[in-house]
């Protein structure tokens, strides 16, 4: 039976190929404080179906390239993209003043 992961994708610039990040947490064997570790998976995208940010599975499969052993299975929930912040103009005003 094939492994499946659940995790995020991180890159999906590459044509068919997506980076996913999986998080998870451990507990230290000796202190008992846990901690976070993020892993990086390189995954098949046949379809370029994934973008950045969307929450995916991926499945263990035979090795497709060197870095490449997973495959996209599914996309569990869609990203909703990234969010630009506009500079406020009261604070640009303020800073044209300054250089006076």
């Amino acid at each position: 039976m094939a492994k499946k992961i659940v995790g995020v994708v991180s890159s999906d610039v590459r044509d068919k190929t997506i980076t996913v990040s999986v998080t998870y947490r451990e507990t230290h064997p000796i202190y008992r404080k846990q901690y976070t570790v993020t892993r990086k998976y390189t995954a098949h995208d046949e379809k370029n179906e994934a973008n950045k940010g969307d929450r995916v599975e991926i499945v263990e499969v035979r090795p497709i390239s060197k870095t490449k052993s997973w495959s996209l299975s599914r996309v569990i929930e869609t990203g909703h993209g990234e969010i630009e912040l506009k500079e406020e103009p009261a604070l640009v005003a303020e800073k044209e003043g300054d250089d006076k």
